[in-house]
């Protein structure tokens, strides 16, 4: 009984540790723009907020164009393609962010 006990309790302290250790999204920079207006897209109509990473482009979830400014002003992502700081990942086609910091322009051609 004493060892059944033993294992029992060796069994449910590895599940537990097994279940903590899920590993963060890594973070990576990125394109960021408008998938239809940059990057060419056209599964959807109007303007919607995508990502190139590694040279592919995909559409975005938890977060939208209009969360980063104006779209359409000169700097905004229907004219340019800018550089953004996130994490996630790609499920389905489609870019699902847990995080996405657009970096400053500034920052963007500094390399």
């Amino acid at each position: 009984m004493k060892k059944l006990f033993t294992i029992l309790l060796v069994t449910v302290a590895f599940s537990v540790n097994a279940q903590e250790k899920k590993e963060k999204p890594k973070t990576q920079i990125v394109e960021a723009s408008c998938g239809q207006c940059q990057f060419g897209m056209t599964e959807k109509k109007g303007c919607d907020l995508a990502v190139r990473i590694n040279g592919k482009p995909y559409f975005v979830e938890g977060t939208s164009i209009d969360q980063h400014g104006d779209a359409h002003a000169s700097d905004g992502f229907c004219n340019a393609i800018r550089k953004a700081e996130v994490s996630g990942e790609v499920v389905n086609n489609r870019f699902v962010a847990s995080s996405f910091t657009l970096l400053d322009e500034k920052k963007d051609t500094k390399k």
